[in-house]
């Protein structure tokens, strides 16, 4: 494939494939959210539509558990290698409101000194629908030029921010249907636009949620206060509980399994292009934090972590209420490196913080969700093949580094497919994901379609031979 009709189909579709990107972004597609359940269905047929158009066979909207999953495929030649799209649908609940500069589900473009040709900021943006649709994209490119080296399948799901629960379930009763030689997944980041990278592994995760329960109603605090157990001191103390001075986390046998990698692999890590003063002032904090003896880079991407991702309980509304709660709650989430599995962790967790309670309060726990960590090897073919195309398409090789975010799915693909997955994201990790003001920048929406096309060319290529 030559570059140049890459870049003139690009650059004669810039408008329409930007619109078309806005129109699927301003629907709410929030799978966490049963208020937006329409929504969900409603961009599946969307994204169904766009699939068709650019020229997919047997495009349908696929019935699971819980949401559905958007399957096309394009087969030019069975004993040709086929690449399985993954990407998703749904995106993350858009709260706090008020945080956002403007509408969550109306896209605005706006420069920025990191995307100074624009940035959409809108939910989903990143994660996943801008970088999902750039396959759509290259592959209508391809279609569209009779360019398609090889086989295509493509699997779109619609509840990877809830952690895909009803996935599994789907590949096992399909897995003839998904047959296919690697998977390309872009739902991760690269460091910027001058330093090109691609994602060699990705952490696991363990989603707990808590609850502490103490007397058996609100109670007043004058009355009360000092001779009963508060709920939400209690929870608190037990959370601090779980990491050291040295933020270290404290659950036992909690680090057993980690790899713990060689002085030269974190050397190598620690070279990619960081500024700990840009990093700090992007984020508005003085300092930094984590466990100590590790870099920031290394906090990020090769070391576990346990963090509270929401906590309330009691009064929370406008003004006062002197009031003692009944109850107090938190969700909290582990990220996981290799070799911790999700399911021991989350035993782990619930033992421990059992173990830590007073008598004074009654604790459940629940798990909600976990995921494996997962290593790709850079001498593959599907990971030769996209450090080729983004050195073609960036003019630069692209760094391996190791991603701090966590796809559940990928260690399930492997497990049940028997498949790697290509991990070639597009996004920065300052794009706000999972944040108020999320946004994806033009660069990075049009350099997308560009490189895929030239990764299908090169993974033909060296799978061929």
């Amino acid at each position: 494939m030559d570059k140049t009709i890459i870049n003139d189909y690009v650059t004669k579709n810039k408008e329409r494939v930007l619109n078309e990107l806005l129109e699927l972004l301003r629907i709410p597609s929030v799978s966490a959210d049963s208020t937006y359940k329409k929504d969900v269905l409603k961009t599946a047929e969307a994204v169904k539509q766009r699939l068709a158009e650019a020229g997919a066979d047997k495009v349908e909207v696929s019935q699971t558990k819980g949401f559905p999953v958007v399957y096309g495929e394009k087969i030019i030649d069975p004993k040709k290698p086929t690449i399985l799209v993954y990407g998703h649908y749904d995106v993350q609940p858009a709260d706090p409101l008020e945080l956002w500069d403007s509408p969550p589900f109306e896209p605005v473009i706006k420069k920025t000194a990191l995307h100074p040709q624009g940035a959409i900021f809108a939910r989903g943006s990143c994660d996943d629908k801008g970088q999902m649709y750039m396959h759509v994209k290259a592959f209508e490119l391809m279609m569209k030029t009779n360019t398609l080296p090889c086989n295509v399948k493509f699997m779109i799901e619609g509840e990877e921010e809830v952690g895909s629960p009803s996935l599994g379930d789907w590949i096992v009763e399909n897995r003839q249907k998904l047959k296919a030689d690697v998977i390309l997944i872009s739902d991760t980041s690269m460091i910027g636009h001058e330093t090109p990278s691609i994602d060699t592994g990705l952490r696991g995760l363990a989603y707990m949620e808590v609850e502490v329960d103490g007397p058996n109603r609100d109670l007043h605090s004058g009355v009360y206060g000092g001779g009963v157990a508060n709920p939400i001191n209690i929870l608190c103390k037990m959370i601090a509980g779980c990491h050291d001075e040295n933020n270290h986390i404290t659950i036992p046998g909690f680090y057993d399994k980690v790899q713990e990698l060689s002085k030269e692999y974190r050397e190598a890590l620690n070279k990619a292009p960081f500024n700990l003063n840009d990093f700090k002032k992007d984020l508005g904090v003085e300092e930094v934090a984590g466990e100590k003896g590790f870099t920031t880079a290394e906090r990020t991407g090769i070391r576990p972590t346990l963090d509270v991702n929401g906590i309330w309980g009691g009064y929370i509304g406008e003004g006062a209420k002197t009031v003692l709660p009944s109850k107090a709650f938190a969700k909290i989430s582990m990220r996981l490196v290799p070799d911790q599995n999700s399911t021991e962790i989350s035993n782990m967790f619930q033992k421990y913080f059992e173990s830590i309670a007073p008598k004074t309060v009654k604790v459940k726990v629940t798990a909600h969700h976990g995921g494996e960590p997962v290593v790709v090897s850079v001498e593959s073919a599907g990971y030769k093949a996209a450090e080729m195309a983004m050195t073609e398409t960036f003019g630069k090789k692209p760094l391996p580094t190791r991603g701090g975010g966590s796809i559940p799915i990928v260690a399930l693909f492997k497990k049940e497919l028997g498949l790697d997955s290509i991990l070639l994201g597009f996004g920065l990790d300052t794009d706000a994901l999972h944040s108020p003001n999320e946004h994806y920048g033009l660069f990075n929406y049009y350099k997308g379609i560009e490189t895929i096309p030239l990764f299908y060319k090169y993974y033909t290529q060296l799978t061929s031979k």
